[in-house]
């Protein structure tokens, strides 16, 4: 193949060519093996596609690449030497200036299979960046396993996967899929902490559409199985999704920019020009008073955020729950809130999920928590029931009890039953707990509340909705009014809505020198 050396030079040859003529066959052998296939490259540009190489320019700071084992290939004893690469790029560079190790599939050499040596260069850059502690970013862009090596290609995977667990919660781990992600490939990505595709060419599935023709009859296209929008709004696979690569890119170094090289260390401080003592008086319109009135939480989040910036995680799945990555004071926060236009924001199986995954990656690498509380309870229903909204309420439940960052409350408006507490409430160890004036906080809703408490003097009543409106009254202003919670130490003040922004960044000052205290223990046994 046109990346292969010409045939070996004599040894005579050899010795009678000088150092400068070595270099120059070198440099000639590098460039072909850079250069690669042009058809292929043609192939690749014509699908929409940027190669290997040009994904890798992107993404990095220029020329901050160095390359590693650029003549890695398949040797003879497998077959016929194949070409420089192995079909894989891989190597390491900076992201803002800040080191990060990266591996690129390159689709136009063997369709991005991975074999025995390209496997190998994976492993070598996944051991590199967990013994520097930098983040390890993998461009996912492959065939799956190469047939023709059997069970080393798959052993080649085994490879990845048990380095995705070694480095989970010491570097962060970051997949782009840009094209096919087939097999038990599609296992790596699933195991890193954040999931990029892009629609029409991202394609993620362990058995693909010919499989399920065979297997079960139903007809589907890749990208009704295994599509980008699939794996962000149904099966909740995909962190993010984008329409091109370049605005993929674009956004991967922007989310490394609010992250932590590894988990000894902490998130860039940015100033970012937003003064930490703004007030927010704009919130306390967004919000309306009436806690049946719904309103998009995400306004509020761009209120308080420094600039107004935040980067939304699993957007597109879950939408009853809000999880973002965001500064505050400079400092980045991740940041939990109900959205009350979606299901009044109640929590349910998938967003319990979605909060518990984000808690945990928060936690692991020393992101502080902000929880903005508005939840009516957990979603009732037989197939919530049935599905395990306890075993799965429980994961968000344990991932909060579990976490030793600065955890800050702030109840905006309703907190009812187990959902008041599983959103970080005082009880289950949030550091600080701050609520607007207009906070209720309750077993259940005074209405609900009233019919349980008093069925029997509600049905003997002459005028029932006369005697309901009235102990509807007495409830709430004996076990609801918004000061109840703070008399009693659950809540350590009331706050004008417009000093959200300020308290909460005093807040994460005065709990930012917190050190978790842990029993020692081999590990936890969360909620399956």
């Amino acid at each position: 193949m046109s990346e292969q050396p010409s045939d070996p030079v004599p040894e005579s040859a050899r010795h009678a060519a000088t150092t400068r003529d070595h270099v120059r066959r070198l440099l000639e052998i590098r460039e072909r093996a850079i250069k690669g296939d042009e058809l292929a490259t043609e192939r690749q540009h014509a699908k929409g596609k940027l190669t290997a190489r040009q994904r890798l320019e992107h993404l990095l700071d220029s020329g901050s690449f160095t390359e590693l084992d650029l003549f890695r290939r398949r040797t003879a004893g497998a077959g016929p030497a194949g070409p420089f690469t192995d079909g894989v790029v891989a190597g390491a560079g900076t992201v803002h200036g800040r080191r990060v190790f990266a591996y690129a599939q390159d689709f136009r050499v063997f369709g991005g299979s991975l074999g025995e040596e390209h496997a190998a260069k994976i492993h070598k850059v996944m051991d590199l960046a967990i013994a520097a502690g930098a983040p390890l970013i993998a461009l996912n862009d492959s065939g799956g396993a190469r047939i023709q090596e059997g069970v080393t290609a798959l052993a080649g995977y085994g490879g990845i996967f048990r380095r995705n667990v070694r480095a989970s919660g010491v570097i962060p781990q970051i997949s782009i899929v840009l094209g096919p992600c087939a097999g038990g490939a599609a296992y790596s990505p699933a195991l890193t902490d954040f999931t990029f595709m892009v629609r029409e060419t991202s394609h993620m599935f362990i058995t693909g559409p010919d499989v399920i023709k065979t297997v079960t009859g139903e007809s589907v296209t890749h990208e009704e199985l295994g599509g980008a929008q699939v794996h962000a709004a149904t099966s909740g696979v995909a962190t993010f999704v984008y329409d091109d690569e370049a605005a993929c890119l674009d956004d991967v170094r922007y989310l490394l920019s609010l992250l932590p090289s590894n988990s000894h260390d902490l998130s860039p401080l940015c100033e970012t020009g937003d003064p930490p003592d703004r007030r927010c008086p704009r919130l306390a319109d967004i919000v309306p008073a009436n806690p049946k009135i719904p309103y998009d939480i995400r306004e509020v989040i761009t209120e308080i955020a420094d600039d107004g910036e935040f980067m939304e995680v699993h957007e597109h799945w879950a939408q009853n729950l809000v999880c973002a990555l965001a500064r505050l004071g400079g400092r980045t926060v991740g940041i939990l809130a109900n959205q009350p236009v979606v299901r009044a924001g109640v929590l349910d199986i998938d967003a319990s999920q979605k909060g518990a995954r984000f808690v945990q990656m928060c936690d692991a690498f020393s992101i502080p928590l902000v929880t903005l509380v508005d939840v009516p309870g957990f979603l009732p229903g037989v197939d919530q029931e049935h599905q395990g909204i306890i075993r799965h309420g429980a994961k968000l439940l344990y991932a909060y009890c579990n976490a030793t960052v600065p955890r800050v409350q702030v109840i905006l408006r309703k907190a009812y039953g187990g959902a008041y507490i599983v959103m970080d409430s005082r009880s289950i160890g949030a550091d600080l707990s701050f609520a607007w004036p207009i906070n209720e906080i309750a077993v259940m809703g005074a209405e609900a509340a009233v019919g349980v408490i008093y069925r029997k003097e509600l049905a003997a009543a002459d005028d029932p909705e006369v005697l309901r409106s009235q102990l509807i009254t007495e409830y709430t202003e004996e076990l609801m009014h918004p000061y109840y919670s703070p008399e009693r130490g659950l809540v350590d003040d009331v706050i004008d809505p417009a000093d959200t922004r300020v308290m909460v960044i005093r807040a994460l000052d005065l709990l930012s020198e917190k050190r978790p205290d842990l029993m020692p223990r081999k590990h936890g046994n969360p909620p399956a």
